[in-house]
């Protein structure tokens, strides 16, 4: 029950980051964003939410993997601080880029969160392999929209 209850509270916790961003997502989708110009591989805006709520999952399942080894363990609390921090980057790039309208900023902060993803990553794989590999998909979709968000800044000087 306990292994279980840690399994929600890293999913929920997760899935809550994606939530808690939608109001600065969402009230600038039909405003701001649909003027800009962006990228001809620019996905429709209704593939963000399936990808992200999967990608979220499967985040909480990945930092699950790793509480469950222990917070006694140096390495499980860094590799969650890690965790935590390219959370932080996650909820904090939907604000700069959607809330303050900011490509820019929000460009800054989507590298400080590939970097921190790829430090989790590393920190993650020296405990649990499987954890690690569960963060390859949010790797390459934060990739992705990072070109996209270059893309923009580009497009739209």
């Amino acid at each position: 029950m306990k292994d279980f209850s840690k399994l929600v509270a890293s999913v929920v916790g997760c899935e809550l980051v994606g939530i808690l961003s939608i109001p600065f997502t969402i009230s600038a989708i039909t405003t701001w964003y649909v003027f800009l110009n962006k990228p001809f591989f620019s996905p429709p805006n209704w593939v963000f939410g399936p990808v992200w709520t999967i990608l979220y999952f499967m985040m909480g399942i990945s930092a699950f993997l790793i509480w469950q080894r222990g917070l006694g363990n140096k390495k499980v609390k860094r590799a969650l601080t890690y965790f935590l921090i390219q959370l932080f980057f996650n909820f904090l790039w939907s604000f700069l880029f959607f809330g303050l309208h900011s490509p820019i900023i929000g460009l800054v902060d989507i590298i400080a969160l590939l970097i921190s993803i790829i430090l989790t990553i590393g920190a993650f794989y020296k405990i649990s392999k499987a954890a690690a590999y569960l963060l390859i998909p949010y790797f390459l979709w934060v990739s992705f929209a990072t070109l996209l968000n270059i893309a923009i800044v580009l497009l739209n000087r």
